[in-house]
């Protein structure tokens, strides 16, 4: 090695050293400031167990060696072994329900285009049988996700819920005018698309987590923490935003956004703010969250499932995506999104959580209501007629309730309207 090259190495070292001791240097200062003692560190658990203050937190790990829950409490974490569980089988189980979802999916829309054909003046016989044909098609695709819905919902209470409710103590439905227990649900992997709150055997018997404790989703321990964050007093902002979009270019109608945008304006009468034809666009979307500490979106939503990134609200000029709201803060205290799969996240890397329902709760609003799946929009205006009828029976509007108002409404679907649990698994609640 010549002697130049020598020296240029020599100071490549030189300032690779000083680059390194002004890192640490200034790490060491940003650990000194208030709040930020764990910078870069990986989260001491201590630090982390508060977040079970109100309730344990069940956290589904998956590795190709043992699957277990690891559950969260005020003292510590306890290990609940799942033996029956393997990875494999969840993502058999997973791609198997998103199949089925999928193809109902895909049926709706051949009965909505051979429907369009008809009502555009096309009578001919072959266009009736298509139309037919496309509505004998839908009902099998409907006939077969119910199938495998309530069997998958039979398996995660068999492997995953029914043993840690057991562990936690949750082995009967609460005594009646008790409050219910809560537990939050943090899963991994391939069962972070699948729908752990609705598990159970849903028969009369009670093996059903619907029936023994209101459950809610958190994507990490963290996550938790802060949305536990009181928000700074700020009355001026306590008006709800209301988004009501029922006629998305190249969509198919929502009839019922009617209904829930009267159900609104009438609640928060002089205390909303509406958006809905032209001027539901992205941009006042977007302005307008800044501005509001809630939010209710009544429209079609999307999800890409091989690039979730790209999922969103689809409004009137196009789609708000998952991206875009990812790249602002907000100071939210609740959010209820009446939109197609809007807590569904990706097949690729699924412990990424990117949904819309997570990136609005990582963005600052602190409890989401999402959907997993499409949903009819007649059955979400009736959860969300109860879901706020319960959040404002006192005369003013208490979001910290939203977990409990949400169980309610979903049982009530089940228990009093005797709907299948495609109607009222799909919604999901995030957040304390």
């Amino acid at each position: 090695m010549s002697s130049d090259a020598r020296i240029d190495l020599s100071r490549a070292v030189d300032r690779r050293m000083a680059s390194a001791r002004e890192w640490d240097s200034l790490v060491e200062q940003i650990r000194a400031l208030d709040g930020f003692a764990d910078f870069l560190r990986p989260p001491r658990l201590e630090a982390l167990l508060p977040a079970a203050a109100h309730g344990p937190i069940a956290v589904v790990n998956l590795s190709h060696l043992r699957c277990d829950a690891l559950v969260v409490d005020t003292g510590g974490v306890r290990v609940v072994e799942l033996p029956g569980l393997t990875i494999e089988t969840v993502v058999d189980r997973t791609l198997e329900y998103l199949v089925v979802l999928r193809n109902v999916d895909l049926a709706a829309h051949e009965v909505q285009a051979t429907w369009q054909r008809y009502q555009d003046g096309d009578h001919a016989p072959a266009a009736i049988r298509e139309y037919t044909g496309a509505k004998l098609a839908y009902q099998r695709a409907v006939d077969e996700r119910d199938r495998t819905l309530d069997a998958t919902l039979a398996w995660l209470w068999d492997e995953i819920a029914g043993p840690v409710l057991t562990a936690v103590g949750l082995v009967d439905p609460p005594v009646p005018g008790q409050p219910w227990p809560r537990l939050w649900w943090c899963p991994t992997g391939p069962l972070t698309l699948l729908p752990l709150h609705a598990a159970g055997h849903h028969d009369g018997t009670g093996r059903a987590v619907l029936d023994r404790v209101v459950s809610s989703y958190t994507p990490t321990l963290r996550a938790l923490l802060e949305a536990r964050r009181q928000l700074d007093p700020a009355p001026d902002d306590e008006r709800m935003l209301i988004v009501a979009v029922p006629d998305a270019p190249d969509a198919v109608p929502l009839t019922d956004v009617v209904r829930e945008r009267d159900l609104l304006t009438s609640v928060f009468a002089d205390r909303h703010t509406l958006l809905e034809g032209g001027a539901a666009n992205a941009d006042a979307v977007l302005t307008e969250m800044s501005r509001h500490r809630w939010a209710h979106f009544c429209c079609h939503g999307g999800q890409d499932l091989t690039d979730p990134s790209r999922g969103g609200l689809l409004l009137r000029d196009r789609t708000l995506g998952i991206a875009e709201i990812s790249a602002r803060r907000h100071h939210g205290e609740f959010a209820f999104l009446s939109a197609c799969m809007t807590a569904t996240g990706g097949v690729v890397l699924p412990d990424e959580a990117i949904t819309l329902a997570a990136a609005l709760h990582y963005t600052g609003y602190r409890r989401v209501i999402g959907t997993l799946w499409s949903v009819y929009d007649d059955t979400a205006a009736d959860v969300a007629a109860t879901v706020y009828a319960d959040l404002t029976a006192t005369g003013r509007f208490e979001p910290e309730r939203s977990a409990d108002a949400l169980h309610r409404a979903i049982r009530e679907l089940r228990d009093v309207h005797r709907l299948p649990p495609s109607a009222w698994t799909p919604f999901t609640h995030t957040g304390p």
